[in-house]
Order: C-alpha cells, then structure tokens, then sequence
C-alpha cells in the first residue's frame, strides 16, 4: 500500500494519559504543528471537550478539508466500533464511551479509533521495517519477500500488533496481538507484562543492587550503568535488560509460531536493545524437550538478529539452491532455511503510529 503520494488528509491524535497531542498527516508527513493539550482524564465532559476543541484548532489550520479522523487511543476499547471502554489511566471513560460516535456527528467525517501497538505495526509494515527487510532481500539477489509483520512496544507497558499482507489485523473482538496478557515463563502465575515493562526493568535492577524503591534509578540510567557511562552497579543493570530479554523472547517464540513473519521493536526501552536483543533471538531459538526426551527446536523457522551484520548476512543469504523436478530437465529454486527476522524500528515508535494511523484510515476509506 503506497501512502507516500496520497494528498488525502487525516486528522491524528496521540492520546496519553497527561496529554493530548493533535495533528494532520497528508503523504506520510505532518502538515501542521502539534497542538498540545491538557487530557483532562478525570473529569469526561472536560476530556471529550478537549479532544473536539483540539480537532477543531487543527481543521482551522488547515487550507483543504480532511478526509478522516484517525488515530491511538488506549484500551479496552470496541475500536471497530469507537467505543472507549474501563482506561486506568482516564478513568472518566468507565462504563463505556462512544467516542467515535461522537467525533463522526462532531466533525462529519469517518473516524477511526485503534491500539497504538496495532497502529505502530501498521506504520513499520507500510513505510518502515518490512519495506526495509524486503529492500534489502532484493539487494541481496534473494527471491524471498517478507508478507507478514508482528510488532512490539516496549515501555510502560508491552504493546503488540499483526499485519498480514496490506491488512491489519484486529480479531472478532478487537483484541488481537494483545501479547501483554501472555503467561509470563519467569513467573508463571503472572501475565509477562509484569517482566516486560519499565517497572519490570526497574524492580529486577532494584533487586539485584539492593537499592530502595526510592533510589531505583531511570531506565536510562540503568542503560547507562550498564554500559559504563555513569557508576552504578553495571552487573545489577545489565541482569535487568537480559531477564527483559529473556522474556519477550519467550513470548515472541509463541507469537512467531502462529504469526510466522518478521518483528519489529519500538517503544521508549528500544533504546537499550544493544543489552537484549542477542538475548531476545537466543530465546527465541532455544529448544525444548518432548516426555521421551528427544530435544527439538522452540520454533520450526529460525530467528535473526538484523541489527547484528553478521546474521544479516546468513539471513539474507539463506540457503538457496537448484533442485531437479524429478522425471523432467526442469529445475527449481528451494530454499529450505525457514527464517524470521527481529530488528529495530526504522521510523521511530511515534512516526510510525501515525503513518499507521494514516494508512489504516485510506484503506478503510477506499474500501
């Protein structure tokens, strides 16, 4: 799906707890400056104010008229519906909101709500990741193209999305690639979020240093004890991003088994993905054991670490070759490195949800 060209316009939102930032995207670019507002989360009337006011400020900017409304908005939510459901952190939307709804009759114009997780795979399959991976596979002389993508965020909480083909894909109910939710393997009574978030990050390295929870430190400067730019306990650091690791390679390794495609990597703790990204593709490849004890690999396809040159290559390269069609002179390309790829964000978290809030409105549009 090519966006880049589109003039068509969108209104976009960031929604975020504190602040609403509104703005206008027309071919993969922001057309206008950010507005910036209060959310106001604790009081509806105020919220839902807000949110027409800032759409509104952004319309009057603008020399054409948009085309749609589309942008992230937290969940539980009915998304294909517009409707916001119980948010933690805007608690006046208890009890269910038809928030879209309201925009349509509003603004006279479609509106579409989704996760930013489905949004920032959306955008990295459109414009970012995939497109890259698929470049440089034709660089490269292979005939292989990647399809499918699945996308993590890693931050305040562990986000997830699924393209397949030019689709994004939602579920019956809207709650699909809702990986947060996902048994954790370090702590099998809890959901993996509790080992894949800021917090997470925070408690493993407060346990290990012995540190109070008033002095736990930053993500960053947990990152940077653990790279030696400030003096910290660097052991400490360094076991709070391979255990982060640890566990979203576990559970990617069962997200990869059904999804069967490329993962891209966003969010604030995308940063330090020098400390567990090895770590993530390593759990991703281990093993498991059937009750008789034969040992067999985690995943039937392989994964790589494309931030890593050396497997860049073995992954680009495969492992093609001729074979005759038996009873015939005809030969065909076989390839019997089945493989997946795990790398980094090419648009930045943030670019990316908006080009995927962009696209994802012209193709309901033009559906």
């Amino acid at each position: 799906m090519r966006t880049e060209n589109d003039r068509r316009i969108v209104m976009t939102l960031d929604a975020g707890g504190t602040n609403f930032v509104f703005s206008a995207i027309r071919s993969n670019q922001e057309i206008v400056e950010p507005i910036t507002l209060p959310s106001g989360g604790h009081d509806l009337d105020l919220c839902l104010k807000t949110i027409v006011n800032g759409f509104t400020a952004v319309r009057d900017r603008l020399q054409e008229k948009p085309a749609a409304i589309s942008f992230a908005f937290p969940g539980p939510a009915d998304y294909p519906a517009g409707i916001v459901g119980d948010l933690g952190n805007l608690p006046a939307f208890r009890g269910g909101v038809a928030l879209g709804p309201m925009l349509e009759e509003e603004f006279r114009m479609p509106v579409f709500l989704n996760n930013d997780g489905d949004l920032f795979a959306y955008g990295e399959a459109i414009a970012g990741f995939l497109p890259y991976v698929n470049a440089r596979l034709r660089a490269a002389g292979s005939h292989k193209q990647y399809q499918n993508l699945f996308g993590i965020t890693l931050g305040t909480g562990f986000g997830g999305g699924i393209v397949r083909g030019e689709e994004l894909f939602l579920g019956d109910n809207g709650a699909a690639a809702e990986i947060w939710d996902m048994r954790s393997k370090l702590h099998g009574q809890a959901f993996v979020e509790e080992d894949v978030s800021i917090r997470a990050v925070q408690r493993v390295y407060r346990e290990h240093a012995k540190v109070t929870h008033s002095q736990t430190p930053t993500p960053k400067e947990i990152f940077d004890f653990a790279t030696g730019k400030e003096g910290g306990d660097a052991e400490a650091a360094r076991r709070a991003f391979l255990t982060l690791g640890e566990a979203v390679g576990d559970a990617l390794a069962d997200a990869v088994t059904l999804v069967d495609g490329l993962v891209v990597i966003g969010g604030g703790l995308a940063g330090a993905a020098s400390l567990f990204l090895p770590r993530i593709v390593e759990e991703m490849n281990c093993t498991l054991q059937s009750l008789s004890g034969q040992t067999i690999p985690r995943m039937e396809v392989k994964a790589f670490n494309l931030e890593d040159e050396a497997e860049t290559e073995v992954f680009l390269r495969g492992d093609a070759r001729e074979i005759i069609v038996p009873g015939t002179a005809r030969r065909v390309m076989y390839d019997p490195l089945k493989r997946v790829g795990v790398g980094l964000s090419r648009l930045g978290t943030s670019r990316a949800v908006s080009i995927g809030a962009y696209a994802f409105a012209l193709h309901k549009l033009d559906r």
